[in-house]
């Protein structure tokens, strides 16, 4: 690669890292991961900066490639993964309620298969069009369609079974009180 086209990347890279990387956050939950993503996703476009003819176009492909990359990894801990019945807590890293909703949004997400995960990422949090959306994934815009209805039909079930657990663990635990104070 040129010099110039080097001290073009790094520039790119400099002034757009903080958007790449809240898109690499929005497809994996965990921080670290999404540094990883972002840094997997820089590395494999670096070899291909020169063949960018549109660089205005390169926070389309950067995207691409941590799709494709998270995808990849996807692939690969799922023959690691076990099933269990019992999910794991989530955590929320403080009190307040937005960030209480961005967590439990994150973790909902996980319930997604990559597909309909990326369909939402780049429908709802880049506000990208439909056609900008089916484009960037390489699908028809009916497809686009389908997986964002079928995963948001995914996350509406899940957030109401959620809600539906909470609920009982409030009943559990308020029964339980009353049973201590009158014995």
């Amino acid at each position: 690669m040129a010099h110039g086209e080097v001290l073009e990347f790094e520039e790119y890279v400099r002034t757009r890292q903080d958007a790449l990387l809240r898109s690499a956050r929005r497809l994996v939950p965990d921080p670290v991961d999404a540094q990883d993503l972002l840094q997997t996703a820089l590395v494999r476009t670096y070899g291909r900066w020169e063949g960018i003819a549109d660089k205005s176009l390169a926070d389309a492909y950067l995207r691409r490639v941590m799709i494709n990359t998270r995808t990849e990894w996807w692939r690969a801990r799922k023959l690691e993964e076990v099933p269990t019945e019992q999910l794991p807590d989530a955590r929320v890293e403080d009190g307040s309620d937005q960030r209480a909703d961005r967590a439990l949004l994150m973790d909902i997400l996980g319930v997604l298969a990559p597909k309909q995960r990326s369909v939402v990422v780049l429908r709802h949090w880049e506000q990208m069009s439909t056609e900008e959306t089916a484009a960037a994934l390489g699908m028809s815009a009916g497809t686009v369609k389908s997986t964002l209805h079928r995963a948001l039909a995914r996350l509406r079930q899940e957030l109401e079974r959620r809600d539906l657990d909470m609920r009982a663990l409030e009943r559990g635990d308020h029964s339980e009180g009353r049973e201590r104070c009158a014995a």
